[in-house]
């Protein structure tokens, strides 16, 4: 379709929807593309200088362990360990291991003192003169003892973590390792003592400060304690770096941004490869790596503002002289909104607009006439229903209670006749509550008395059976006085005994129970123990059950069908659709039948 085809406002629209789109598009684009080149040239830039930092520090870290390995592995150091004899250990065994240990501190200038401790408690120095001394500190011996003590020191050796000199607040760390006898005496296999290497702390300092970053970047070496061992720094020496550690470890391998002090800082983090649980851990100001970028960021920003103000200048004209009708008119559609029924939109020119604004007026003038009319409809309609609704109750209501009439009149006669007056009396006695309970003008009664009703009807039926079957009620007690409609256990009760028990010779059981569910209902349940019913019967009853309103019954249909049926429609106009009965039952086993009526007080 052209442009010149559509409508005004429909051209404005696409002009100012393909200018935003385009600006937005252009605006992320370069942001995110700024952003990125700014994020990946500083993660780059330090990552290349902590590789660099790390394989020197692993590279120191591998010379102690190998010079203390030797030592550790060496004939004399050995024999030193294990001799009983001191004579021999001060002037044999003890001079060769001396000599052997001076040649290795010499020959590694990051080592500044070892120590010899064989299980004996007997100790061999070599020691400079800077931070020698701390080997003979109280402080010392419990600080190293913990190491000692760490089983998983026998396979492999580990460095400190820092132990301050109090007296000389010097700080220093030490690589322990074991030294396993393998000279094949009694000893053999068994850790004989521990070499202690103290590491020369200013010359791993010095090799921290000669990493170049930028001027003010800050390199930290990190301990399995996060403390700091060497920084560009100094004074960071031995403090815990809390900024840094509550980041996330795994996110601070891809280097992560934060805000330090206010400023934006770029952080990364690598772990050395010689000392496990070990760390350096670079900070890099991120303005010191865009400082370059600086002109291109100004340049966009001042494009960017320049769009913004065309894109201003453009609507304010549109908005002003073609698009003022328009927002008149959706403001008056958000007063007609707010149910202003007597409100009427304004007609503020004669384009476009001005058509639509007299369309919608006489659209409302046709709403409000529709709106009467079917608010007049659906009156008439309610009121049908409900007289619908109270002629459908009563029918129910009426299809209840002569059903039993009629079987009782039956038992009474064949009692009469057979077995003379005194049963006649129990059953007349009995019929007598029942019917005086049924002709009770009020519509909800006490479970109490609904309860009653059925146990004179059990009697009637123990009498007319012989006491052919069980019969029993379970009710709770705090169920006794709530309310139920009348008539509702009663009839179902009957049916279990006419269409399940009474074809059984002997045996049968008649429980009703009484409780109340989860949801505060009243739930009651009437069992037999008679044929049951056939699937297809019973998947009848059910769809009959399932019906929205009770409906007339089919030819054919039994009346135990029925009658529940009628009981469960009855419950559903009372109370909703939630409220009924519901039917299982399997042939030859039985049928249950649950009475689900809300709590009435």
């Amino acid at each position: 379709m052209k442009m010149s085809k559509l409508k005004l406002k429909h051209q404005i629209w696409l002009i100012f929807f393909f200018a935003i789109v385009i600006f937005t598009v252009f605006v992320f684009y370069f942001f995110n593309s700024f952003s990125n080149l700014t994020q990946n040239r500083a993660a780059n830039f330090g990552n290349q200088m902590i590789e660099q930092t790390r394989g020197k520090i692993d590279s120191v870290f591998n010379d102690i362990r190998v010079s203390t390995s030797i030592a550790v592995n060496s004939k004399l150091i050995q024999e030193y360990s294990v001799e009983d004899d001191d004579y021999k250990r001060a002037f044999d065994s003890g001079n060769y291991a001396l000599d052997l240990m001076d040649y290795m501190r010499s020959f590694n200038s990051y080592v500044s003192g070892m120590v010899i401790d064989d299980i004996r408690g007997k100790q061999l120095y070599s020691l400079d003169s800077s931070g020698g001394d701390v080997f003979f500190l109280n402080r010392y011996e419990s600080f190293i003892r913990a190491y000692k003590n760490d089983s998983s020191l026998r396979d492999k050796g580990m460095f400190t973590t820092i132990l301050k000199d109090e007296s000389t607040e010097a700080e220093q760390f030490f690589y322990i390792a074991p030294i396993v006898e393998s000279l094949g005496g009694v000893n053999f296999s068994q850790i004989t003592g521990y070499c202690t290497v103290m590491v020369n702390m200013e010359k791993l300092q010095g090799l921290v400060e000669n990493t170049e970053l930028t001027p003010n970047s800050i390199l930290y070496i990190l301990n399995n304690r996060d403390e700091v061992i060497a920084s560009t720094n100094s004074n960071d020496q031995g403090t815990l770096l809390r900024d840094v550690l509550s980041m996330d470890k795994d996110t601070l391998l891809n280097g992560v941004k934060t805000t330090i002090d206010r400023e934006s800082i770029l952080v990364q983090s690598k772990g050395l490869e010689q000392a496990d649980g070990w760390r350096i851990i670079s900070m890099i100001p991120v303005h010191e790596l865009t400082a370059d970028m600086n002109p291109m960021r100004k340049v966009s920003i001042i494009v960017g503002i320049g769009i913004i103000l065309i894109m201003i200048i453009m609507g304010i004209f549109f908005m002003n002289n073609l698009m003022g009708p328009v927002m008149g008119l959706i403001m008056d559609m958000k007063r007609v909104g707010r149910r202003d029924r007597g409100f009427r939109i304004k007609v503020r020119s004669t384009n476009e607009v001005g058509s639509l604004a007299r369309d919608i007026n006489r659209m409302m003038d046709e709403m409000d006439e529709m709106t009467r009319d079917m608010f007049n409809t659906q009156a008439r309609l309610y009121k049908s229903e409900l007289s619908q609704k109270q002629a459908e109750f009563s029918a129910l209501q009426s299809q209840i209670n002569p059903h039993f009439l009629y079987n009782t009149l039956n038992c009474i006669s064949s009692i009469g006749l057979e077995y003379g007056s005194r049963e006649i009396a129990q059953m007349t006695s009995c019929m007598s509550k029942i019917f005086r309970y049924s002709i009770k003008k009020n519509e909800l009664v006490r479970i109490r008395e609904e309860l009653d009703c059925i146990q004179a009807y059990m009697k009637i039926i123990s009498i007319r059976y012989e006491n052919k079957f069980s019969m029993s009620i379970d009710v709770e007690e705090r169920l006794l006085e709530m309310m139920t409609p009348k008539m509702i256990l009663q009839p179902i009760v009957e049916n279990s005994v006419y269409h399940g028990l009474e074809r059984m010779d002997q045996g049968g059981k008649l429980q009703v129970t009484g409780s109340m569910d989860v949801d505060g209902d009243m739930c009651f349940c009437i069992m037999d123990t008679g044929k049951g019913m056939e699937p297809e019967e019973l998947a009848a009853l059910k769809a009959k059950l399932g019906n929205e309103y009770p409906e007339l019954v089919p030819d054919g249909q039994s009346e135990k069908s029925i009658g529940l049926s009628n009981i469960h429609n009855r419950l559903r106009l009372l109370f909703g659709e939630r409220y009924g009965i519901t039917v299982e039952s399997q042939i030859g086993q039985g049928t249950t039948v649950t009475v689900k009526i809300p709590s009435l007080d």
